[in-house]
């Protein structure tokens, strides 16, 4: 299982109607893990092509291309997303609104008023209409687990033998309310727009808790307890307590610990010839730090606390 090669961003204009008979130039979009992104400027204007890969979702991935495009329809109506100018459901492709900003990374999520700015958008993204799926990272886990052991393939040393924590903390997380979530916000999935920030690529999308949306924007970008402790913070506001606290942090942990498997997979089924992106190395980096706080001495508090069997602050 493979990649589909590059497909052409001509081919796939020639089938919107607002492009027929217009000059348009076309730039690749680099920094995607996945899909094919194009910017597209034509009359004036400016467009974002994004051609979905459906070896993608075959190989756990990612929702079904359906689903990522009827999710990206609605995170555009929550205002959180860009807006929908087109769908092209038989490439699929979808044409999106251009964002003129700022794409963010790991430094400038970790600015105390950007952290603002984010748990912000993620309420906006939360109270919006709800996704098409629903996804729990657990579930995600045992599917990618399932990949690696059909397909055999390499996953970082000793990462089967931390599965009794690992069970620890989905046992402590489980049950709670769902919301419209992302799933997936590395830092490059934020767009600074004249200082409010929007949030892009659906690829992972669905109902989820937003305690697990905290927790991998604070593992994406590498928060320390403080950081994940203001984002918790900024979201929740007066409703933040302590076990809201440890659950956005034993999320995170989740978030590294799944995504190491993300990684291993695509390393493993979708890496496409000639690639520089280091997904093996992408998968080990995740465990690592996995590793570091599952590992960590205050691991059982935090666990304890979330369940609700103690309210010892953190």
């Amino acid at each position: 299982m493979r990649m589909a090669e590059r497909p052409q961003a001509g081919e796939v204009l020639r089938r919107v109607p607002r492009f027929a008979g217009r000059p348009v130039r076309t730039t690749p979009v680099t920094g995607g893990l996945s899909h094919h992104i194009w910017r597209v400027d034509t009359g004036g204007r400016s467009y974002l092509l994004r051609v979905l890969d459906p070896a993608v979702s075959a190989a756990g991935l990612g929702v079904s291309p359906e689903q990522e495009i009827e999710n990206t329809l609605r995170a555009a109506e929550s205002g959180a997303g860009a807006r929908v100018i087109e769908v092209v459901p038989d490439v699929p492709a979808l044409v999106l609104e251009f964002l003129p900003g700022r794409t963010l990374h790991a430094d400038d999520v970790r600015d105390p008023a950007t952290i603002t700015k984010i748990a912000a958008a993620c309420r906006r993204l939360h109270d919006g209409p709800r996704f098409d799926n629903d996804f729990d990272i657990i579930a995600k886990r045992r599917d990618l687990l399932d990949l690696c052991a059909r397909h055999d393939l390499r996953v970082p040393a000793g990462y089967h033998d931390r599965q009794s924590e690992v069970d620890a903390i989905a046992q402590a997380v489980a049950g709670q309310p769902t919301r419209p979530c992302h799933n997936d916000l590395l830092p490059e999935n934020f767009i600074d727009v004249a200082g409010e920030v929007r949030i892009v690529d659906y690829q992972l999308s669905g109902n989820n808790d937003p305690a697990f949306e905290l927790g991998d924007i604070a593992a994406e970008a590498d928060f320390d307890p403080d950081r994940t402790a203001a984002l918790t913070a900024a979201y929740f506001g007066t409703e933040s307590t302590p076990a809201l606290h440890a659950r956005v942090r034993l999320n995170l942990i989740l978030s590294n610990v799944t995504w190491t498997l993300w990684f291993s997979v695509h390393h493993g089924l979708l890496r496409a010839p000639g690639s520089t992106f280091d997904y093996w190395n992408e998968a080990a980096d995740k465990w690592a730090r996995a590793i570091h706080d599952l590992d960590a001495p205050d691991l059982g508090r935090l666990i304890d606390t979330a369940a609700g069997r103690t309210a010892t602050p953190l």
